[in-house]
């Protein structure tokens, strides 16, 4: 009788678990999930993707607009193996730093998930194994907002991050910015991303033609 009630208890645990992910998954894809519920007072603990070449580039001009006191403290997760954007990283927080009375980011390193033209078939295993490795990082942390523009690097970290709320462990909000050279179609990230990102910004008007939940808000450089 007790092996029988613990094969029901966990059939029930997982038909409450599909139907937590299933519930997210439906409110995000139909743009019930872009706003926050109470407008926050406390500084956003923030953690930002960062690809490598393009992507850098879009980031940081995005980066750059923002009040960074308001987004704190902030965590980029960069590549392994990606020591340029790392510079700029660096350069764009010491742009920045006369607004701050201390230096409140960090900077964590996660293998990639995905590298350009690899073949998607072994880019499951990558990924499986970047996901495992970011657990821990995402886990202390426990993002309030999660920002991407199109990386490989963005995937474990946003699933983890989709994870937690899952669970009601955080609340976490992940916004995707879809990189300034998709103008016709999406990218394989975004395609991904389209079930999991809270807001979907487009930098085209063919694109937001394409997600009708998606925001446009015009080119970033």
């Amino acid at each position: 009788m007790e092996t029988q009630l613990k094969v029901e208890l966990c059939i029930l645990f997982i038909i409450l678990v599909i139907a937590r992910l299933l519930f997210l998954i439906h409110k995000i894809t139909t743009g019930h999930s872009k706003y926050a519920s109470n407008k926050r007072i406390e500084p956003c603990k923030t953690i930002i993707c960062i690809g490598s070449g393009g992507h850098t580039t879009e980031m940081i001009s995005l980066l750059s607009t923002l009040d960074f006191r308001k987004y704190s403290p902030r965590y980029y997760i960069i590549a392994t193996t990606d020591t340029t954007s790392l510079t700029k990283v660096e350069s764009l927080e010491t742009s920045k730093s006369t607004q701050l009375r201390e230096k409140d980011y960090f900077i964590q390193k996660i293998p990639r998930s995905r590298v350009v033209q690899q073949s998607y078939f072994t880019s499951i295993f990558t990924t499986i194994f970047s996901i495992l490795y970011s657990i821990p990082l995402v886990l202390k942390i426990r993002p309030d907002l999660i920002l991407c523009n199109g990386p490989g690097t963005c995937i474990p970290i946003c699933v983890i991050g989709f994870l937690l709320k899952s669970f009601f462990i955080t609340d976490t909000k992940i916004v995707f910015i879809e990189s300034f050279c998709r103008t016709k179609t999406l990218s394989l990230t975004g395609k991904i991303l389209v079930y999991l990102a809270d807001n979907f910004i487009v930098q085209w008007p063919n694109l937001r033609k394409k997600l009708k939940r998606a925001d446009y808000i015009g080119q970033l450089m």
